[in-house]
């Protein structure tokens, strides 16, 4: 009888753990600076020109500019850029860059590339930023309602 009570209770700590895990939240990426640069993304690693204003905000269903950087060994960021968008209580996935070669150093960065990006609905999503088909890092934003 013990040996149950153990297995259930083993079972259920096992579901809950499990259930709070797919509910995960997700916080918008830190806002750093390059240079003269205000960025959000991770610092020494990947992120774009954002500040947090109304002009760089992303707003559902609005493209926008955003330049992309990155750190790293340049050899590993020759190549195109991907970024595939996750949203977090969809889940829905979309591509939103594809194929844009990146450039070289700018603004602090061993990498660059401009690019224009649009998310249709409001809410947290995840930036993931692939080149050559090889995920390079994550960037967390929050989409407004206009």
């Amino acid at each position: 009888m013990i040996k149950i009570s153990v297995r259930f209770f083993l079972l259920f700590i096992t579901f809950v753990y499990l259930v709070g895990c797919s509910n995960e939240e997700w916080e918008e990426s830190s806002i750093f600076e390059s240079e003269n640069y205000r960025m959000i993304g991770v610092e020494d690693k990947l992120g774009f020109i954002y500040d947090d204003s109304k002009a760089t905000r992303f707003y559902s269903g609005e493209a926008n500019k955003y330049m992309w950087h990155f750190w790293g060994d340049s050899e590993k960021l020759k190549g195109n850029l991907k970024v595939i968008a996750t949203h977090n209580d969809s889940k829905e996935e979309m591509t939103v860059i594809e194929n844009l070669p990146i450039g070289g150093p700018n603004n602090g960065a061993d990498a660059h590339i401009p690019s224009m990006m649009s998310l249709p609905k409001k809410g947290m999503w995840k930036l993931d930023a692939y080149v050559d088909d090889q995920l390079h890092g994550s960037v967390f934003i929050k989409v407004y309602e206009q």
